[in-house]
């Protein structure tokens, strides 16, 4: 009966000081979850993976939008003299978000930020209940009318970090990012974002931007659970941007739920290293402290003043 309580106690235990962590970590991050285990490949730097970039088993804290504060593109990071020159997330310019794709329920994305695009010359609509906009303009839900409402119809766009502004489509190119087959980068061009959002990408997904060939015609693009194209990302779609890293921590999730066949070898192999590290780490602080604890004066002090007692009474 005694080993039961304390099996019982011991489970209690370990579940309130999960449970201070799960709360620590969400004031810290304002986002619950406040993690998130990455699923594929998308993000890898290295075929094995890397510490530092985004691999498939990798525990990644999720600070909200609000708490972070402004997103930052790769265009952005990589404007000469800008505002956010040299920012860098995960081993590239720019924040690496977690969205939803098309708002929808679907499981959530998480890749980097190239572009942000913004509204410039806008119109009121023709109709708002209707959504009814000029032909040559676009409703973005999200941006303000003159009148102060949210949605208006869009002219013309803006790309942040970058001299390019109110243009009825935009055109960029990367010369940074290297695509299979182009020698000049990746190409951006004749892009129409519908409403102010974000252009994204996996770091590993070879120039296949999310938002398909809208943005770049050879990318194939994602699809949401109804199988609409993904459209540029709304900052209403994204349920957070990505902060610290935490290697292979997510892999037993993944196994658990049969959908670890992404995690490579060498993160199985790190995560038994850790885990046997920590283990035998545990085991030699108990034993020091055992030792330690046996060897105080005040325990040698108290069980003579005990067998003193005994031999009295």
């Amino acid at each position: 009966m005694g080993t039961l309580s304390g099996w019982v106690r011991e489970a209690v235990l370990a579940a309130g000081l999960i449970l201070l962590l799960i709360i620590g970590l969400w004031v810290s991050t304002g986002s619950m979850p406040p993690m998130v285990v990455v699923e594929s490949q998308s993000m890898m730097h290295d075929p094995q993976g890397e510490v530092g970039a985004i691999d498939p088993g990798d525990l990644v804290l999720v600070m909200a939008h609000e708490r972070h504060g402004e997103i930052v593109s790769w265009a952005e990071a990589i404007e000469e003299g800008g505002v956010f020159e040299g920012w860098s997330r995960h081993g590239n310019p720019g924040d690496v978000i977690i969205y939803s794709k098309n708002g929808g329920s679907d499981t959530p994305v998480i890749h980097r930020v190239l572009l942000h695009a913004v509204a410039h010359d806008t119109v009121s609509p023709l109709n708002r209940s209707t959504q009814a906009c000029p032909s040559d303009a676009s409703w973005d839900p999200i941006s303000l009318d003159a009148d102060g409402l949210a949605g208006t119809c869009v002219l013309t766009w803006d790309l942040l970090g970058t001299n390019v502004t109110d243009v009825a489509t935009i055109d960029w190119t990367f010369t940074d990012i290297q695509c299979s087959g182009q020698p000049h980068g990746l190409m951006i061009q004749a892009w129409d974002p519908g409403h102010a959002g974000y252009l994204t990408l996996g770091d590993n997904n070879d120039c296949n931007v999310d938002q398909g060939q809208a943005a770049y015609s050879r990318a194939q693009g994602l699809s949401d659970e109804n199988g609409r194209p993904v459209l540029a990302v709304r900052d209403d779609w994204v349920q957070g941007v990505a902060g610290a890293e935490i290697p292979w921590a997510g892999t037993v999730k993944l196994l658990v739920a049969n959908n670890a066949a992404q995690v490579t070898s060498r993160s199985w192999t790190m995560l038994a290293g850790s885990a046997s590290g920590l283990l035998l780490l545990t085991w030699v602080i108990e034993r020091a402290t055992t030792r330690l604890i046996a060897e105080a004066p005040e325990i040698e002090l108290a069980r003579k003043e005990a067998e003193s007692s005994a031999e009295e009474e």
